[in-house]
Formats: C-alpha cells, structure tokens, sequence
C-alpha cells in the first residue's frame, strides 16, 4: 500500500473514538506527510477495558487502567486530540456534529466510538443495575462492594435483607471474570478488613440466559470455567433471564426473588449511539454493517471499526468484539485510507486470529489460541492472556514494566490490595437507602 508520501494537498481524517480502533487508526496515520488527523474522544482518554474487572474488584486502581489521549499523542505529528461528544453524523457530507455545536467537515471518517451496555429493556436494569463498561463504572461497582461491607459491618441485621448477595448478569468473559475476582475479594481479601462480617453468609450469583458459560468458546472451556467458579464459591443459574431488576432485589424468569443491592450487568452491548445517528440501518448489537474492507456501504470514504460494526469474516457474519479485533482493524482503515489517498483501492481486512481467553481467578484462567482454538489452562494460559494484553497495551503506549510488576504481584502474592484500593472514601459512591424496596415480595 502507499505510505501517503508526495500528497499535494493535505488530506483530513477525522476519528471518532479513542478506544483500541480509533487509537491504533489514528497512530498508524500520525507523521504522514499530508495527513491531518483530529482524534475525537468524550473522555479525553484511553480506558483498557479488559481490566475494567480487576478496578471494579480492587486488583487496580483506575489510574492502572486510564491513559490520557493528549499524552499518548503528545509526540505525533499530525494528530490533535479534542475532547468532545458527536451527536450526529452526515455520511454523504463526511461531517461530524459536536456537542457544543461545532461541526467538523473531513475526507475520510473513522467511527470507532465503542459500545454501551445493552439492558434488552429488561425493567429497572438500566436504572438499578450496575454496568461494567466504562473506568467510572468499576469504581462505582468497587465503592458499592465496599459500602456494602461497611454497612453490615455496622449492622450485621443488614444480612438479612441481602447485603451479601451479589449478582452478575451474563456468562460471558465480563460475568465469568467479574464473578471469580469477587469471590476471590469477598472471601480472601475483605475478611482481613472487616473482620465482624460473617462472609460465609456471603452469596455470588452469576446469572445466564445461556446454558453453559462462555458460549463463544468450547463447551470443554466452558465446564472449566463452571468448575473453577464452584471452587470459588459461585452459584450458576443458567438457562435462566433476569427478568427484573429494583433496588433491592432482582427477579428472575422462573419467579426467583434475590435480594440484593448489588446487580452488576454483563448481560450484552451495543453500539455507542452515534452508529444510530448516521442514519443507517444498523445490524446485530445496534452496530454498522459493513464491506469486506471496513467501509460502510454506500460511503467509500467513510469507516467503521470496533465495537461499533459487524465485520465480516470469511463464513462468519461478523468477528466477536474483542480487543485485538478493534486493534488490528484501525490500523487496517489507516492503511487503507493510505491506499485511497495514494490512488489504490482498500483491501479487505483479514484478521489475525490470536484467539479468545478469560481470567476466571488467581492462577485460573482459560485460553483457545489461534484459528485453531488450541485450548489452554491454568498458568499457560494465564501466560497467553498476559501475552496479547501486553500487546493491546503497547500500542497504547503504556508501561509494560509496571504491567510486569503488576502481573508478579496478581499471580505470586493474590490476596494483596493496598489500602488505597480498600478505602470507600475515595470513591463518590452514594450510600445505600435500607429503606428503599421495590418489585414485588
């Protein structure tokens, strides 16, 4: 492909999004004689989101996981990054509408702006529910955890209300993996903090439609899985929706009541609303359908990537939403773009498989490596996990040396949590009202 060099004119591209898609597009663009990259994000920065888990559960702090955009960037030409929200988009313009009203006009779009927790207007989820898909939301599931503590701590008679039930929604890597580190912090770390809460009263309840864990992976990896959370002390109810959730209780489809104070939603997503701002038909997961070479159909110019289309891939009508996926198509539309500019045509993306894995607790974990899904257990495939986020955070630009020092600690000394990460008040949680019911008894 052409590297874009020689242009006579200077070429505009505007990204939406500075999750994995838009920064690996916009870092492959950056330094381009000609190219002119503005790098839109509503944050204003990076938030590694297979570790949101591990900050909801106090194995990270938030700062471990959040990468600011201006700085990941403050050394490539050619690139600005601006922190704003789009509310529209005009395809056949190739504009883009701020929150503050400004519009922006560009020869090529990128639409790399993520995905959102999809609630499947399950009631009272998106109102009670906690989420997991953003740093803000894992600190607040981490101080809900932990005021809960506190709470019954001061008044064991909390315990009968269901102050130590807890309840994760979907069997997927997000429910698997939040529900092996929350047993493994309920039963292992807080007893050392609050030694008056009676936490073999303590229940986590991961919940699924589905009926087996981690459906993208084999059914062996799936039995693992199961497995390894029995250990820990988890109880499955598969098969099973959730039906309603309130702010005291969660009720699912067979008429089970729960109660509870704490329903953390890993039950599905969706795509970020600006893909149903484009004024398109949208596919599976509210997500932009695209061509072979990740452009939407119709607009050659235009391309979406990430968590917010459906790529197709061979025989498959789309490749899951992973990581490496996001990656490895932004830096694939950069090229392409390159391409375009340089007067060839985009090539189809092809994907390279590393595979599918999940964390299911300290020294547990479950690996499918390459198109081939060789399976791995336990400590090599923890080693495989380690191998493909460390490459997920290269490209970023983080400090794999800490990441190393982070990952000795996780493995070797599993039960350690500094103070910070223990300590409600750091976090703008609010308190629980007692009081407050809901649903039906």
């Amino acid at each position: 492909m052409s590297d874009g060099a020689g242009m006579d004119t200077e070429v505009s591209v505007v990204v939406v999004g500075g999750g994995f898609a838009g920064v690996a597009c916009a870092k492959r663009l950056a330094g381009r004689d000609g190219v002119r990259v503005v790098l839109l994000d509503r944050d204003g920065f990076h938030q590694f989101q297979p570790l949101l888990y591990q900050v909801a559960t106090a194995e990270l702090t938030s700062q471990d996981i959040r990468f600011d955009l201006a700085r990941i960037f403050r050394d490539k030409a050619g690139v600005e990054v601006r922190t704003a929200d789009v509310t529209s988009v005009d395809l056949q313009a190739k504009t883009v509408t701020l929150d503050g009203g400004e519009t922006l006009a560009a020869d090529y779009l990128v639409l790399a702006a993520g995905a959102q927790p999809n609630f499947f207007h399950t009631p009272g989820a998106r109102e009670n529910a906690f989420p997991l898909y953003s740093v803000e939301d894992a600190r607040q599931v981490r101080g809900r955890i932990l005021t809960v503590f506190e709470d019954v701590a001061r008044d064991p008679r909390l315990v009968e209300e269901g102050a130590l039930n807890f309840v994760i929604v979907g069997g997927g890597p997000t429910g698997v993996e939040t529900a092996g580190a929350l047993a493994e912090l309920i039963h292992d770390v807080l007893p050392g903090v609050y030694p008056t809460v009676p936490v073999g009263h303590a229940q986590v309840i991961l919940v699924d439609l589905g009926h087996a864990l981690l459906s993208a992976f084999s059914e062996q990896a799936g039995a693992y899985a199961a497995k390894q959370l029995h250990r820990r002390g988890v109880q499955l109810r598969l098969g099973t929706a959730v039906k309603q959730v309130d702010p005291d209780r969660v009720t699912l489809g067979d008429g089970q009541v729960i109660k509870t104070r704490l329903v953390v939603w890993g039950g599905g997503e969706k795509a970020a609303d600006v893909a149903g701002a484009c004024g398109l038909a949208t596919g599976r997961g509210g997500r932009i359908d695209v061509q072979p070479d990740l452009t939407v159909p119709g607009h050659p110019r235009v391309y979406a990537l990430g968590d917010m289309a459906n790529i197709p891939s061979g025989d498959e009508p789309a490749l899951p939403q992973l990581g490496s996926v996001a990656q490895q198509s932004g830096r694939w539309a950069a090229d392409n773009i390159l391409a375009q500019v340089g007067g060839q045509p985009p090539h189809p993306f092809h994907y390279r498989d590393k595979g599918i894995m999940a964390m299911i607790g300290t020294k547990a974990a479950i690996a499918e490596i390459g198109p081939h899904r060789h399976e791995l257990h336990g400590r090599f495939a923890f080693l495989a996990w380690l191998g493909v986020h460390m490459e997920l955070l290269g490209e970023i630009g983080a400090e794999l040396k800490a990441y190393m020092a982070w990952a000795q600690e996780f493995y070797l000394r599993p039960h350690h949590r500094s103070a910070e990460l223990l300590d409600p008040s750091r976090i703008d949680t609010p308190r629980i009202d007692w009081n407050q019911q809901g649903g039906a008894s």
